[in-house]
């Protein structure tokens, strides 16, 4: 069937981002037709902790899937137009639960949480930490799951005494939401416990090349015994994932699964060496095809999997990931009260030529690729009597502009290759001013699609070679290429790189911010774990009660549904 087919065949598309869940329905050539989209609450209990509920989080995709099907059905569709689901996830959160209950045990780490910047310096010395690299592609940082079980391992007693069990489940988000959308281990399900190749690239604990657990790793980190980990399985295919097992979409196959900023390279059709895109979403992420064999940087770039298709090799892909990207805008609207709503600070930043000599070095979670520098936080520099609220408008879209320029050239030495053009999606990409000053920036014309959720559309994209829509990716030539926007550089080279050269200065004066263990003296120490068990006993208290709630909720609809067979 070619994407030109007249016949109705939808896709289904469960996006579960950082911030927000949606759930959209597409055609066979990739054109919306249903759209359900919710946010769900962020958590921060500590500074430079980041938590979400896991309860939330399922709830969330199960209440967006249900309003894009009744819309979908309203629009005159029927349920079984839809012959499949693709998951797409944030990366790197991680979920702990209960294999005999199927209960959370813990919030879930999300993924730009910073609370194991001192496991980092502690695994940094450990002996081993030299081979990490090359065996799964990603450093020693915050950013990968790895050391998020560590901390949940050494400082949450509930999680503690279910690896003693033998009951204790790992995965991220993808796995928490096919393991409760097949069942969640209730009896009679067909319950899936799996995870991509993609999302498990971002563990530390596969083997990049083997793309298989590596028992080096897993030992390095101590999680070789006591934890049950995800089956891994191929981003797209039929049969791994298992069917949705209630609701609306009861008995419908999910048929793949890809990590975000996967998903997106499969949805710019990206599938050619040399071909790359940029995601603005809360955080930046540029991946750039590699093919079937990994490349390993010298410039401070991640080694991913690209995605992994069933009878296909594995392609792969360099990442440079920015840790923040939009979360800089929803700061200046959140925290600081400078904005009503997002799109206006596009709107402050055309107000003002440039910014006025103001760097915003937005490193909320220290800063990620290609500089790594874990010991810092959010900085502003050059601020004066004439700086306004403009300049600093200006000044954070400017910073994931410079990020990116910092990604495109680590990229161009490890591959050897420098893109012509920047492929882009995500909500910052809407601004029209945002991705001008990009083009700026980088001295490259940017090219945006028409439609900009390509995150949500390669998860479709992936279900439907799963299950037969798509055949080839020559048939994929034509997906979502009408309306694009192309933004050429319109200032000097002598300008670009006078402003590059400020932010650089910004960059190489932002780290030491923060202060290493070793600084730190007993009382620091002790408020922290002061800290941490404040914070666990509270999560283990809701935990608790969270669990009698919905154990309470189930028995009601049990009564419930036996009142109805009995009537």
């Amino acid at each position: 069937m070619t994407v030109d087919s007249m016949s109705k065949v939808f896709i289904g598309s469960l996006d579960s981002g950082t911030t927000s869940s949606r759930f959209i329905i597409f055609d066979d050539g990739g054109r919306p037709y249903a759209v359900h989209q919710i946010e769900f609450e962020q958590q921060y209990p500590h500074a430079g902790w980041h938590e979400q509920s896991p309860y939330e989080i399922i709830k969330c995709a199960n209440d967006c899937i249900d309003g894009a099907v009744k819309k979908f059905v309203a629009a005159g569709y029927n349920v079984s137009d839809i012959k499949a689901v693709g998951i797409t996830n944030q990366r790197e959160t991680t979920v702990v639960w209960d294999s005999e209950t199927g209960q959370p045990l813990y919030n879930a780490i999300a993924w730009p949480d910073t609370r194991t910047s001192r496991l980092v310096h502690h695994f940094k010395n450990k002996h081993g930490a030299e081979e990490l690299f090359r065996r799964c592609g990603l450093p020693l940082s915050t950013y990968p799951s790895a050391l998020k079980l560590v901390w949940l391992l050494q400082n949450v007693h509930s999680v503690q005494e279910a690896r003693k069990r033998g009951t204790l489940m790992f995965g991220t988000v993808d796995t928490w939401l096919v393991y409760n959308l097949t069942g969640g281990g209730k009896p009679g399900t067909d319950t899936k416990f799996v995870t991509d190749t993609t999302n498990a690239s971002r563990t530390m604990f596969l083997n990049i090349n083997s793309l298989k657990y590596d028992n080096f790793l897993l030992n390095f980190f101590d999680v070789s015994r006591g934890v049950k980990l995800p089956d891994i399985v191929y981003s797209a295919d039929n049969e791994a994932y298992g069917k949705i097992a209630s609701g609306i979409l009861a008995g419908v196959s999910i048929a793949s699964c890809l990590g975000d900023q996967s998903a997106a390279l499969v949805g710019q059709r990206a599938f050619s060496v040399g071909m790359g895109k940029n995601t603005y979403g809360t955080g930046l992420f540029l991946l750039y095809n590699t093919g079937e064999e990994p490349v390993f940087s010298k410039n401070g770039l991640l080694t991913t999997v690209g995605y992994h298709f069933k009878g296909e090799k594995p392609i792969y892909a360099l990442e440079g990931s920015i840790a923040v990207g939009g979360a800089a805008v929803k700061f200046l609207r959140d925290n600081l009260q400078m904005i009503s709503s997002s799109d206006e600070v596009g709107q402050l930043a055309a107000k003002v030529p440039d910014a006025g000599g103001v760097v915003f070095v937005t490193a909320f979670s220290g800063l990620f690729a290609p500089y790594w520098i874990d010991d810092t936080q959010g900085t502003i520099y050059g601020i004066t009597n004439y700086t306004t609220k403009e300049h600093i408008a200006r000044a954070t879209i400017e910073a994931t502009c410079y990020q990116t320029r910092a990604v495109l050239e680590a990229m161009a030495k490890d591959s050897g290759y420098e893109l012509k053009t920047l492929k882009v999606d995500g909500g910052m990409s809407n601004s029209d001013v945002c991705m001008q000053i990009q083009a700026d920036i980088i001295g490259l014309d940017v090219v945006r699609p028409q439609y900009r959720e390509t995150t949500a559309l390669g998860a479709a994209i992936a279900a439907g070679f799963a299950v037969g829509v798509y055949a080839s990716f020559e048939e994929l030539k034509k997906v979502n290429t009408e309306g694009e926007t192309t933004f050429t550089p319109s200032i000097t080279e002598k300008k670009r790189e006078k402003w590059y050269k400020l932010w650089q200065r910004a960059v190489s004066r932002c780290g030491g911010w923060l202060q290493d263990d070793d600084d730190e003296d007993d009382s620091e120490v002790e408020e922290e774990e002061r800290i941490i068990e404040g914070v666990v006993e509270k999560q283990d208290e809701e935990r608790i009660e969270t669990v009698v709630t919905k154990q309470e909720e189930e028995r009601i609809e049990d009564v419930v549904e036996h009142q109805v067979v009995l009537g």
